[in-house]
C-alpha cells in the first residue's frame, strides 16, 4: 500500500501546482473513516481506495480525482456524509464523491436487471463528469485483483461475469485498453479456469521452445526502419489469454492452429513516419489480406489512431504491427483519461482540461430517458457498445460513426433526436434509396424531412441502433396511449347509447368505485384494450342492466363507432384476410390486450371470431388510404404486365406487393397488393383493368 508521502509525490511529480493539502487531508480522512475496517484479503480497508488513488496517479490525473479515489467508499461504508465531505474538501470533490457512490450502491436483482440498472446509474454519472467513470474503473480493476481472496466461487463468477460485460467494454469505449485488457484476463480467469490455465501454459512452452522470439523479431524490426533513416520505439509481446481464447472460438480452430499470437508496436516521431513505417514493413514482408486498418485517417469513435497490420515473418508466422506517434499511443493507453491528465498552457500558466463530452456517452444517455424496461435498455445499450461501427457523412462533410447494419433512420436520429421524428427519405450518395437501405462506409446521407411527418410503427423492422429504435418506441408508446383513449371514449359512448335509460350525473364516478380504477383515463384505457367488457362496463354504470332485455334499441348505422382520427397499426389493425378499404361496410373483433381488428363484413374469418366482441364500425366522413388485393388474369404475352402496372399508375394505385400464383399457356394469374384511397377508387381501377385487352379477369381477394 502507499503511504501518504508516496502518493502525494506521485500526484506533485507530474503536477508541481497539486492541492498538496486536499491530498493529505483526504489521506487522513479515509484512513480514520474507515478505522479497523478489513477487506476479504485481510488487509486493512483503507489500503483499497490508497491504492485505487496510485492506479490514477499512472493516469497523470488531475488532484480532484485522486482525491476523490481516496475518499470513494466513505460515504458508503462508514459513518461520513456527503455533508462533511464538502466541508472539507469542496463541492467538486463531493460531487464526484457522490457519483462514485451511487454507482455503489446496485441492489441485488436478477442478473439482467442488475446489469441493466448498473449501467443505467454508469452513464448517469458519467453523463455528468467522465472522472466519476474513471475512478470507478480504477476501483473495479482493484477489486479484480484482489478478486481471487473472496471464499465464495459464485461470488467471484458473478463479479467476473459483471466486469467482462459492462467495465470492460466501456473502458474499451473510452480508449482504456490497458484498463480493458487486464480486466478481461482477470475475469476469463474465473469464468473460464480450464481454458485459462491451458493458454498460459501453452504460452510458456511456447517461449521455452522458441526461445527469445519476440527480442529477436523486434531487434529486425528495429534494424529495417533505422536503416531507412526512420527512429522507432520498437515493443511486442504475446496476446493476453482472453484475446487469444476469443479468437479461438470465433475462429473454430485449437491454439495450435492460431498464427498471430505475437503484437508488436512501432513508435515514431511523426505522421508520415507512420506511414513510411508501413511501406517499408510491407515491402519487406508480405501482409495478411484484410488485416491493414487505417484508424489514423479515420479515427475509432473514442479517438484512438494508430495504423494496424499484419505481416506473414519467417516461418510463416503471423505477427500484428501496430505503428503510431507518441501522442497517439499515449491517447491509446490512456483514452479519455489523457484529456483529464495534468497539462500545461505556456502562455497562461493554466491548467488546461479539453471537453471530454463525447457524441456516444450522450446518446446512450438520450436512451436512458427512453428505455420502458431494464432489458430494453440493456439491449440497446449493449447494441451500442459492441457493434462494429461504420463511418457515414452529411451533405456539408459532417462525420457519423454507426454500427454496422446502421439505415437512414439510424443516421437520422444520430444527427438529431428531431430531425429522425421528421425523416420521410432519404438520398444516399445522390441516390433516392428506401430507410431500410443498409448504410455502408464512406456514404454520403442526406435526410428528407418534413414537419407533418412523425415516426412510423414499421420504423422498428429496420432502425438498427438503439438510440433510434429508443426514439421512436418513445413517441409510438405516447401515441398509443393517446389514441386509446380516444378510441375507449368511442367505445364508452357506444356503451353508454345502449344503456336502458340515461345515466345519472355521479354515475361514473360510481362505475370507478365499483370497478376499482384511479380516473377516468384508467377506464378508457380499460375499455380500449378490452381489459372490461362490455357487460362489467355496463353493470359498473348501472347496476342490474347488463344481461337484461331492457337495452335501448339503437338503429345499427347511427351508433357505428367511427376509426376516423386513429391509426392502423396502433389502435387498430386492418385485417390481412378480407383487406378492408374506405368505403366497406366494417365491423371490428376486440380481444383481451390488443386493438380492434377491422374486417369487412362479410369477411369468412368472421364466422369463426371465437370469444371475441364485436363491434359495429365505420370509417368517419374522410376516407383513408388503405391497401387492396386483387387477383388479375394476364395474357402469357410480351409486355402484358407492364400494361397492367400503366393503368394501376394511371389510375394513381401504388403497388406495394406483387406475386406470380399460377402459370399456364395462356394466362399469369398474379395478385397485387394496390394502395388505394377508397372503394370508389378501388372500383374504379377495377374496371380500368377489365378494360384492358391483356386482362382476362379481375376479382378483388
Amino acid at each position: 500500500m502507499l503511504r501518504q508521502y508516496e502518493l502525494v509525490d506521485r500526484v506533485l511529480a507530474y503536477d508541481a501546482e497539486a492541492d498538496e493539502a486536499l491530498l493529505n487531508r483526504a489521506y487522513v480522512f479515509s484512513v480514520n473513516a474507515h478505522g479497523t475496517q478489513k477487506r476479504a484479503s485481510g488487509d486493512p480497508y483503507f489500503s483499497h481506495p490508497i491504492e485505487v488513488a496510485g492506479i490514477l496517479t499512472d493516469l497523470h490525473l488531475d488532484d480532484e480525482t485522486i482525491a476523490t479515489a481516496i475518499l470513494h467508499d466513505t460515504v458508503e461504508d462508514t459513518v461520513a456524509t456527503s455533508e462533511e465531505i464538502e466541508r472539507m474538501f469542496g463541492p467538486n470533490v463531493a460531487r464526484l464523491v457522490d457519483g462514485v457512490t451511487k454507482l455503489s450502491k446496485i441492489e441485488a436483482q436478477s442478473e439482467n436487471e442488475r446489469a441493466a440498472e448498473n449501467l443505467r446509474k454508469f452513464l448517469l454519472a458519467m453523463s455528468d463528469d467522465i472522472r466519476v467513470l474513471l475512478v470507478k474503473l480504477a476501483d473495479r480493476l482493484h477489486n479484480m485483483r484482489t478478486l481471487h481472496f473472496i471464499a465464495k466461487p459464485e461470488k467471484r463468477r458473478r463479479i467476473a461475469k459483471e466486469t467482462m460485460d459492462i467495465y470492460a467494454p466501456l473502458a474499451e469505449r473510452i480508449g482504456m485498453y490497458e484498463f480493458m485488457k487486464e480486466m478481461q484476463t482477470l475475469a476469463f480467469q474465473q469464468l473460464e479456469p480450464e481454458a485459462y490455465q491451458s493458454i498460459t501454459k501453452r504460452l510458456e512452452q511456447l517461449k521455452e521452445g522458441g526461445g527469445d522470439r519476440i527480442a529477436k523479431i523486434g531487434s529486425g524490426l528495429k534494424l529495417l526502419l533505422a536503416r531507412a533513416g526512420i527512429d522507432a520505439e520498437i515493443s511486442g509481446r504475446e496476446k493476453h489469454p482472453y484475446s487469444i481464447w476469443k479468437k479461438m472460438q470465433e475462429r473454430h480452430i485449437s491454439f495450435e492452429q492460431l498464427s498471430d499470437i505475437m503484437a508488436f508496436r512501432a513508435i515514431v516521431p511523426t505522421v508520415e513516419d507512420c506511414y513510411a513505417a508501413l511501406g517499408i514493413i510491407h515491402r519487406r514482408w508480405p501482409m495478411v489480406p484484410g488485416r491493414f486498418k487505417d484508424y489514423i485517417s479515420t479515427p475509432k469513435r473514442n479517438g484512438y489512431r494508430s495504423l494496424h497490420t499484419s505481416i506473414i515473418h519467417a516461418d510463416n508466422t503471423r505477427v500484428e504491427i501496430q505503428i503510431r506517434t507518441a501522442e497517439m499511443h499515449e491517447e491509446a493507453e490512456l483514452g479519455l483519461a489523457a484529456h483529464w491528465a495534468y497539462k500545461q498552457d505556456p502562455l497562461a500558466n493554466k491548467r488546461v482540461r479539453p471537453d471530454t463530452q463525447v457524441s456516444w456517452i450522450r446518446d446512450l444517455v438520450e436512451i436512458l430517458d427512453t428505455a420502458e424496461s431494464p432489458e430494453e435498455l440493456l439491449e440497446h445499450t449493449k447494441m451500442a457498445m459492441y457493434q462494429d461501427r461504420i463511418f457515414a457523412f452529411t451533405p456539408k462533410g459532417e462525420l457519423h460513426q454507426l454500427p454496422k447494419g446502421a439505415t437512414p433512420i439510424d443516421f437520422a436520429y444520430a444527427v438529431h433526436t428531431d430531425l429522425g421524428d421528421q425523416t420521410v427519405g432519404a438520398k444516399v450518395n445522390g441516390r433516392v434509396v428506401p430507410l431500410k437501405t443498409m448504410l455502408e462506409n464512406g456514404d454520403q446521407v442526406q435526410i428528407l424531412r418534413s414537419k407533418a411527418q412523425t415516426p412510423q410503427p414499421n420504423w422498428l423492422n429496420f432502425a438498427y441502433t438503439g438510440k433510434a429504435r429508443a426514439a421512436i418506441r418513445r413517441f409510438l408508446r405516447a401515441q398509443e396511449r393517446e389514441e386509446g383513449l380516444k378510441l375507449g371514449r368511442k367505445l364508452y359512448d357506444d356503451i353508454v347509447a345502449r344503456l336502458p335509460a340515461q345515466i345519472a350525473v355521479d354515475a361514473l364516478d360510481m362505475a370507478l368505485r365499483r370497478l376499482k380504477l384511479p380516473d377516468e383515463a384508467s377506464l378508457l384505457e380499460a375499455i380500449a384494450r378490452r381489459r372490461l367488457t362490455d357487460a362489467e362496463v355496463m353493470e359498473a354504470l348501472m347496476p342490474g342492466s347488463a344481461g337484461t332485455d331492457s337495452a335501448r334499441e339503437v338503429p345499427p348505422q347511427s351508433h357505428a363507432i367511427s376509426i376516423k382520427g386513429l391509426t392502423p397499426g396502433i389502435a387498430f389493425d386492418l385485417a390481412a384476410c378480407c383487406h378492408p378499404v374506405p368505403g366497406d361496410r366494417i365491423v371490428g373483433l376486440r380481444r383481451p390486450d390488443a386493438g380492434i381488428e377491422v374486417h369487412v363484413i362479410d369477411c369468412p374469418v368472421l364466422a369463426d371470431a371465437g370469444d371475441a366482441d364485436w363491434v359495429d364500425l365505420a370509417w368517419g366522413d374522410k376516407a383513408e388510404g388503405a391497401v387492396a388485393r386483387l387477383q388479375v388474369e394476364v395474357k402469357n404475352e410480351p409486355g402484358s404486365l407492364g400494361i397492367v402496372a400503366t393503368i394501376i399508375g394511371q389510375q394513381n394505385g401504388n403497388i406495394v406487393n406483387m406475386r406470380l400464383d399460377n402459370r399456364d399457356t395462356g394466362f399469369h394469374t398474379n395478385t397485387f397488393d394496390l394502395e388505394v384511397h377508397d372503394l370508389t377508387h378501388l372500383t374504379r381501377l377495377i374496371g380500368a383493368l377489365r378494360a384492358a385487352d391483356a386482362v382476362s379477369n379481375v376479382v378483388r381477394v
